[in-house]
């Protein structure tokens, strides 16, 4: 990272903020609701707005290219791609940030990739969070003639070209094993300058040292709360080996929330009850140094999700920064 990213924005330093992925564009049986299988782009259009009333930071969006058929009984194969459902919210929304969370940006050059995530943020008036993954599904690789066993050694490339390509240069520059661009120029440009952000996903060794070595953000996947004071300390060491002087954004996906009491089985791990309660649980978060958390609501119906957003958004939110 050069001098410039030191510019690129982050959260309100010392703030809890809080975003949350999606239902209806992803559904897998592991998180999808019963009744997203029959929602749509209506229900995605009031989720994104009560999102953006209610003080979101974020609002997150999964990309899966095609998922085969051993995999698809538990991934399932309804998997919106990001760029654009994001650009469908982008023009319903005023102020939520737009997360891919998380693009596989190594089944792309780079180019195609930076064209559309710069003309995301163009259209939404900079709102992009870029967040990019290694991917896991090996057939998807396959498919589109990626090789799979290389993809971590591609998405470190892939990331170090985006920044150029998403860059303040109309023609941006790069060489590097496998991708090199030079006197080619790509308008519109981001908004965001000197670029959007770049958030990594992923818990491995090898995303922690990528989030740490190259990401302006970290989104862990799936680590629990024991888990994450251990993790951070690590990435934060590797910053700070790579000479990296200004930290990264540290995110957490938390446990599923219901504010209120229940009247159906919420499942034993929902974080549930008064709104002190649950504030009180979720600043524990930002005590071990994570800035942003991911939220994901029980649910039966939109409407009861909206409602659940904005009981998050009136009375939990306030609570979380004392």
């Amino acid at each position: 990272m050069g001098s410039a990213d030191e510019a690129v924005w982050r959260p309100e330093v010392g703030r809890l903020g809080y975003g949350m992925q999606l239902p209806v564009q992803a559904q897998s049986v592991v998180f999808a609701e019963g009744w997203e299988a029959g929602a749509g782009p209506v229900d995605l259009v009031e989720v994104a707005r009560a999102a953006d009333r209610y003080g979101f930071g974020y609002i997150a969006c999964c990309e899966h290219v095609a998922v085969p058929r051993r995999l698809a009984g538990a991934m399932g194969t309804v998997w919106y791609d990001p760029v654009a459902t994001l650009a469908h919210l982008a023009a319903v929304t005023e102020r939520v940030r737009l997360l891919s969370h998380v693009a596989v940006v190594g089944l792309k050059h780079p180019l195609v990739t930076a064209k559309q995530y710069a003309t995301l943020d163009r259209l939404s008036g900079g709102r992009l969070i870029l967040g990019v993954g290694a991917g896991h599904v090996e057939e998807e690789f396959e498919a589109l003639g990626v090789d799979f066993g290389r993809r971590g050694a591609v998405l470190d490339e892939t990331v170090e070209a985006l920044k150029a390509a998403l860059g303040p240069e109309e023609f941006p520059k790069f060489a590097g094993e496998r991708f090199a661009f030079e006197g080619l120029g790509q308008a519109p440009r981001p908004v965001q300058v000197p670029r959007p952000p770049i958030w990594v996903g992923g818990s491995s060794p090898a995303a922690v040292r990528r989030a740490a070595e190259r990401g302006d953000g970290w989104l862990p996947q799936g680590d629990r709360r024991d888990q994450l004071p251990g993790q951070i300390a690590r990435l934060r060491r590797l910053r700070a080996a790579a000479g990296i002087e200004h930290p990264a954004v540290i995110g957490a996906i938390v446990e599923p929330l219901y504010v209120g009491e229940p009247r159906w089985d919420v499942g034993r791990r929902t974080l549930s009850g008064a709104a002190e309660r649950i504030a009180d649980s979720l600043r524990e978060y930002g005590a071990m140094g994570v800035q942003q958390i991911q939220v994901r609501f029980r649910s039966r119906s939109r409407d009861e999700l909206v409602d659940q957003i904005a009981e998050f958004g009136s009375a939990v939110a306030p609570l979380l920064n004392g």
